[in-house]
């Protein structure tokens, strides 16, 4: 298996080495961390790095077609555990169809309006149409042939487990491949016209594919509205989410769920460019194991917070965040979140043993500087303190560092 996916590099390679080549390069892509791990022996330290090597390549096919393809070969080294990963990143085709008419096919990246239920890569097929009242757009994907850790996919427990258990090049097919779902979305957004509000809906449906006992699916329908007002910018986002749950030797479950945001940015009037924005996210819990409700569930995990990485389930995040760039090279950002749970069951992240709703509050912040065009280093740290709240008061503080640099080497 190992000398099959190196042979299936190299071809994928071959066109960008042989070809002349329209428009290509090679980016370095590393980041480090070092964080307080917690766990049932008790606090310790870890530390995590990664080095990405990804060239890409572009070129026109024909007068309406065009096709994009990049690879990552990186190395990624966690609390003493390396593993050397391969991964086909954004590779797509894509043609103008004319009258504003697109269709994609490949690994492409997709996001939902709210920013929180599915985004990322996926494989497969997508059409869009720009018209006079915005874009709209329909699209097929499999999840399936992706890594596990940049698809962040972890719906059920059976997922959870195999997203946890470490890559081995040796056991490639059992310990590379994310959870295999397939997902469809026909979705509408404004940001292609100047009209105001700005807004975006969204039909999302994930059917889960994965030889298991434990089965879930589940569909979502969201929107998102975004008002400027003066130097003001008010958002409001909501989500419903259905879900069909089936367990071994139980009967199908049908569950509703909720999820939503509502934020309001300033553009402060300052002599420097900067903001300060306000947001609360919301997600719904579990009341009981008979009601019609359950707790919201996404398709993909966007970390909350940028020590805690909670997952956006059982779990609800009002933040402030303070944005400047003082110069055009730097960008500096403070955000202070306050996390609460919805119900003490569905939150499977640290503190590990809870007595209450409040988890407790989180500073961070991150510093970007891009000296140069072809360079972007990027620092950010922050602490996590359970002692802002009665989940685990007495629980030890978490704390991350991480510096990051991004290199075009051509």
């Amino acid at each position: 298996m190992k000398k099959f996916f190196c042979y299936a590099i190299f071809l994928a390679l071959l066109p960008v080495l042989s070809l002349s080549a329209w428009d290509w390069g090679l980016l370095l892509d590393q980041s480090a961390g070092a964080e307080s791990v917690s766990d049932d022996a008790g606090p310790s330290e870890g530390f995590s790095y990664s080095a990405a090597l990804i060239p890409w390549y572009s070129t026109p096919l024909g007068d309406a077609g065009k096709l994009y393809l990049s690879i990552g070969t990186s190395v990624e080294y966690e609390n003493e555990d390396a593993a050397f990963v391969p991964q086909l990143l954004r590779t797509e085709f894509s043609y103008s169809m004319g009258n504003g008419g697109e269709i994609k096919a490949g690994r492409m990246l997709y996001a939902d309006p709210l920013g929180f239920i599915a985004g990322g890569l996926f494989d497969g097929l997508r059409y869009s149409h720009e018209s006079g009242i915005g874009t709209f757009g329909a699209g097929a994907w499999y999840t399936g042939l992706l890594y596990k850790r940049s698809a962040q996919i972890t719906m059920t427990g059976d997922d959870l487990i195999s997203f946890n258990e470490k890559f081995e090049f040796e056991n490639f097919g059992d310990t590379y491949f994310a959870s295999r779902r397939f997902i469809a979305a026909v979705d509408w957004n404004n940001s292609n016209i100047t009209s105001r509000p700005a807004l975006g809906l969204a039909f999302i449906g994930q059917f889960d594919l994965n030889d298991s006992d434990n089965i879930y699916h589940s569909q979502y329908l969201a929107a998102r509205a975004g008002v400027p007002v003066n130097s003001f910018i008010f958002d409001l986002g909501f989500c419903l989410q259905l879900s069909e749950i089936t367990e071994k030797d139980a009967a199908q479950k049908f569950r509703a769920a909720v999820a939503g945001e509502l934020g309001a940015s300033w553009l402060l009037p300052t002599a420097v460019r900067d903001r300060l924005t306000l947001k609360g996210v919301f997600s719904g819990g579990t009341p009981d194991d008979d009601s019609a409700f359950a707790a919201f569930v996404p398709v993909t995990t966007s970390p909350q917070g940028g020590v805690l990485k909670a997952k956006l389930s059982g779990l609800s995040v009002i933040s402030l965040d303070y944005t400047v760039r003082p110069h055009e090279s730097f960008l500096f950002s403070f955000v202070y979140s306050y996390f609460t749970l919805s119900d003490l069951g569905t939150y499977q992240g640290i503190p590990l043993e809870r007595d209450g709703h409040i988890l407790g509050g989180e500073f961070y912040g991150s510093l970007a500087w891009a000296p140069f065009s072809d360079l972007r280093l990027n620092l950010g740290g922050g602490v996590f303190l359970p002692s802002m709240g009665n989940a685990s008061p007495k629980g030890d503080p978490l704390w991350r560092v991480e510096l990051g640099a991004i290199l075009v080497i051509f």
